[in-house]
């Protein structure tokens, strides 16, 4: 797990978890994320995901989620179905280097917001990311207000 936040004190965009098995694309996005303002923490695959997400205080400190969905011990298809249950007030973005138009269309179903094929222009993932987050604003939990 890794953790990269933005040196712009109070210019936070919004906190994002990117769970991907490769160590280069997550390096890639989290870069391209945190120079456009957002705090990045990082999870190589489902399980660490699950288990960053009950180790932070307030799960719902995070606006967005990418994930990918080729990845060892829990595949991201498991991954998504488990946030979208546990986590439904934010938003999570599929990322695949293997399109599937029939999984596609069975993430949306479940709420995913967007499904991104690999690799992603800088200018979409900061489009879809912005999207997500100001989405997540939009559905605050009414608990926590």
């Amino acid at each position: 797990m890794e953790r990269q936040t933005t040196a712009a004190a109070g210019g936070r965009q919004g906190r994002v978890l990117v769970v991907d098995d490769v160590a280069i694309v997550r390096k890639s996005i989290s870069l391209t994320l945190t120079s456009a303002g957002y705090d990045v923490v990082t999870a190589e695959d489902g399980e660490q995901a699950i288990k960053l997400l009950g180790e932070l205080e307030d799960p719902p400190t995070i606006d967005a989620i990418l994930c990918d969905l080729r990845m060892p011990k829990m595949n991201g298809a498991e991954a998504v179905t488990y946030f979208r249950r546990e986590y439904p007030i934010v938003p999570v973005v599929v990322l695949t280097a293997y399109p599937d138009v029939e999984l596609a269309v069975s993430l949306m179903r479940q709420g995913v917001l967007d499904f991104l094929v690999k690799p992603v222009l800088q200018d979409e993932l900061l489009t879809v990311v912005k999207r997500a987050v100001d989405q997540k604003a939009m559905r605050k939990d009414p608990v926590a207000s």
